[in-house]
Order: structure tokens, then sequence, then C-alpha cells
């Protein structure tokens, strides 16, 4: 009965008797210390159960086993083991009073003075203590790596998740690439399918092995916490000091998990290289007409430096399919002259930028401190694309919140990308970069000259192109866009950079035209 009563009244986390006692919305009570302690280390989660504590609730005193502590005494006792109330020693049979360190036995006061005379000894009750005291601490050890065990399982279940809708997705966009060229690609199409099935099945093989490894981890830790606790559940102290000893210090610790081989843009980049040579084939000149064959000429051939930047001339309308399809959403846009740098001279009815090497003229109280400009047009809803010719690289292409900062922070030269309410992609002489929240993500490659850029507020979707040899996307950046959209641009001393414009596009309306009502 008082072995029952002890089991009522005992918190599970620091296994001794209740202290101010609250219960969690499950029904499991603890001390209110150790459920706060738990909770500083670990998830806000029930130690029972796991089962989350609600957000905003607040611990409840358990009344009826805070009345039913103090109605106990002061201390119950332990049940007393089966060969009575003390055990006794088998060579003096005297009660059994100390434990010898030296021999890991308990012994009786005659063992003391005949042959644990010069050996390290302590009282029994005290040295119990300090072992189950140890133990305790074990058992927080353990239940620490059950639930860094759990959580890495998670992650794992995650990352499937993703490779499985990652893999689905590819081979989809797969498909649909091959199926318009099924005779010539058919064989390719397979191997393709084939190498992306092989690369997902090494990657879940990975995954599967790390949950196999975890799986038997736990249940590892599952084994060590039931001996643990059978342990101190053993009233008998000589059984309890002869099974202590038989049982392991601890048990290995959880190694960190190891990446799945899984690399979705490379894949994506082999089918790239597949297709790029034949989309070129199909669109050879001596298979066109000739007035589409010198349209694509004017598309990808040389040009000299003005007739490259003039903003007026109309962008060449044979390319290849994606571009035509980005076409479908084409802005005409102009520069805001009221936030160009005192070195920016724009011209062309503010469709073309150059950065002078002396100033042109004050600063204007709006005006960027950086040496860069931004449109006068924003976006807040709907899909938009458009396009700008550099004359040289070192330039920043970006979008930006109407919060974006016009002073100069910190040692950097442009501050697109530098923070949360802007995106941009640095175009340097030998690199590319792709910038939002201060992060830089390098990229492969270096882009031609004539740059595109898709902004899809419905799907949260942001890519950059380069148009030239042929049109390919440079990087995506994907987020939940919550304000207006202001195209933004940084360039280098002795750079131009022009806004293509299309005959047929219309220029969209400033943000203060989009804000007034019909009259």
């Amino acid at each position: 009965m008082a072995a029952q009563l002890l089991e009522e009244v005992t918190c599970s986390i620091c296994l001794c008797r209740y202290r101010d006692p609250v219960t969690l919305p499950c029904g499991h009570s603890f001390c209110g210390n150790c459920i706060q302690d738990s909770w500083r280390r670990c998830d806000k989660t029930c130690p029972e159960c796991r089962q989350p504590f609600p957000e905003g609730a607040r611990l409840s005193r358990n009344v009826a086993l805070s009345t039913l502590l103090k109605a106990l005494p002061a201390a119950i006792p332990r049940p007393e083991s089966a060969t009575g109330p003390k055990a006794r020693c088998p060579r003096h049979g005297r009660p059994l009073e100390f434990f010898c360190r030296t021999e890991g036995l308990c012994v009786c006061s005659a063992c003391t003075v005949h042959s644990c005379s010069h050996h390290e000894r302590a009282l029994l009750d005290v040295e119990r203590r300090v072992r189950e005291d140890q133990l305790r601490a074990r058992v927080l050890v353990t239940r620490q790596q059950v639930t860094k065990a759990e959580t890495q399982l998670q992650e794992l279940q995650q990352q499937s998740s993703r490779i499985e809708s990652s893999a689905y997705t590819l081979t989809s966009a797969v498909s649909r690439r091959f199926s318009s060229l099924l005779q010539v690609l058919e064989k390719q199409q397979a191997s393709t399918l084939s190498d992306i099935e092989v690369a997902k099945n090494q990657a879940l093989g990975r995954i599967l092995s790390e949950k196999q490894r975890l799986t038997e981890h736990l249940k590892a830790l599952s084994q060590y916490d039931h001996s643990v606790q059978d342990l101190l559940g053993q009233a008998d102290d000589s059984i309890f000091f002869q099974e202590l000893q038989q049982l392991p210090e601890s048990i290995e610790s959880l190694r960190p998990l190891t990446s799945p081989p899984w690399d979705e843009e490379q894949q994506l980049n082999n089918v790239n290289q597949l297709l790029s040579p034949l989309c070129e084939l199909l669109l050879d000149e001596k298979d066109l007409p000739k007035a589409a064959a010198g349209a694509a000429d004017a598309d990808a051939g040389p040009v000299g430096p003005a007739e490259a930047l003039s903003p007026l001339s109309p962008v060449p309308s044979t390319v290849c399919p994606l571009r035509k399809k980005l076409w479908q959403n084409y802005r005409n846009l102009t520069f805001d002259p009221e936030t160009a740098n005192q070195y920016l001279h724009l011209s062309h009815k503010d469709q073309q930028v150059t950065h002078h090497f002396q100033a042109q003229g004050p600063a204007r109280s709006g005006s960027f401190e950086l040496w860069q400009v931004q449109c006068a047009q924003s976006f807040q809803t709907g899909r938009h694309y458009w396009e700008v010719r550099a004359s040289d690289h070192s330039v920043t292409l970006g979008v930006t919140y109407p919060k974006l900062s016009r002073q100069k922070l910190g040692t950097h030269t442009d501050n697109i990308g530098r923070g949360p309410h802007s995106w941009g992609l640095c175009i340097q002489e030998d690199s590319i970069q792709a910038w939002h929240n201060g992060k830089s993500q390098r990229l492969r490659g270096l882009p031609g000259r004539l740059l595109g850029v898709d902004l899809n507020l419905t799907a949260g979707r942001l890519t950059f192109y380069s148009l030239e040899p042929r049109t390919q996307p440079l990087h995506t950046f994907h987020a939940v866009f919550s304000q207006p959209l202001f195209p933004v641009f940084w360039l280098l001393e002795g750079r131009t950079l022009a806004l293509c414009h299309q005959p047929e596009a219309k220029l969209p309306p400033r943000p203060q035209e989009e804000a007034t009502p019909p009259s």
C-alpha cells in the first residue's frame, strides 16, 4: 500500500514527492519547477504523452493533489524487502548498514572493522541516494536523446516527402519537355527519367538507412530506460547494487544526420544541357523562312553599343518558346528621376540610365545616396515581366518594397537584397550572387548582357533570366509578397542600363494612378 501511495504522489521528472504540483491539459501532473525546467531544455510538450502545451495557456495548480500531500506524513517509508525489515550480512548476521565503495558491496558494522577497515565506505542510505541521483540524471539524458531522435526522424520524414514531391514534379516537367520530341528523344527521355529515379532511390535509400539507424537507437534507449526504471523500483539494496554494476554507463551518443545525395538543380541542369542543343537545332535558320532567320540574327548576333542599349528599338519577336511565353506579361517601365542618385543620368524618356564619373547635379530629397535608381511603376498583384540590357557587368537587378532605405548603411555600395524588404541579383565580372535578407547564394556561370525579370505575385515567385545566347533561368526567389514591389537597379561607374520596350506592351500606371478611382 505504501509503495502504491508513493508512486501516486511522485513526480515522473524528478522521481521525488510532488512540490507545488501543477496539471497539464492532458491530465498529467508534475512539480511546478520540474515542468518549467523541462520546457527550458526541450519543446513545450507533456513529458509523459508528448501532447503539445497550447500556446497562451497557463499551468493550473492541482488543488486536490496539494491537499493530499499536506495530509500525508512528511516521509513515506520504502517498502520492506521480502527477507524482512533489513537484509543481514551473510558472514556476521548483522544488518547491512554500510556500503563498501572499494568492493562495491553492502556490508555490516562488523565488516567495517574486519575485512573493510581500510576501504572507502559510506552509509547505505547515503550511498543509495547518491546512486539514485546519478540514475535520475541518466534518465534525463536518455529522454533528451529520445526527443532528439524523434525530432530527427520527423526531419527525415519531411525530407522524404520533399524529395518524393520534388522527384514527382521533376519527372512531370521532364515528361512535358520530351512530349514534343517523342520520336527524336524517346531513348533520351527514358534514360533521363531512369537517372532521376536512381538518384531518388539513392537519396531515399540513404534516408531509409538513417531511419533504421535511428529506430535501432530509439529501441536501445527504450530498453535502457526500462532497465533503469526497473532498477529504481528494486527494493532490495543488495540486488539493486548487484544489478547496477551490470548496467552500462550510457548509450552511445547520437551522431548528426547525413544529408541525402539529392540535387534537384543538378538533375534539371542535366536535362537543360541535353535539350538546349536540340532546341537550337529546331530553330536553325536553314529551317526557318528568311524573315524569321533575319530576326533571329538580330536577337543573337553581335550589335554595337548604341544599338544594344537603345530602349526604343523593339525586342526581337522570334525567340525560344519560353521567352515568347514570358512576353505575354511584358511591361514597359520607366525610371523614376526623383530616386536616381546624383551620379546617374536618365535619358531616352527616362528609359535609360548612365553612371557618370561626375555628379549630374545636387542630390534630391528622395534620391538614393547609393548608385541606385528605382522605377516609377510598382506591382502588387498578378504576373509581370520586363527586360533590361546592360552595357557591361557589375550591375544589380532587383525588386523592393517602398521602405527601401535611401541612405548608405555599412560598407556595401548597394542595399538591394541586404535586408528583408528587397531581393536582388548581383552580376559581377566573374560571378553572380542572389541576395535577400543579408544572405547571398553564389550561382553558376555568367549571364549575357540582355536580362529578364519575371515577377509572379500570385505564385510568390521572382525569377531572373539570362536571354543571351539563349533564354535560361539564373535564380528563383520564393516569398509571400505583402507590399507593392518596385523594380530597382544599381550600376557601377561607366555602366549603362536600358529598359527594353515592346511596342504592343502598355506602360503600367504609376502607384498614385492605381490608387485614384475613375471619375
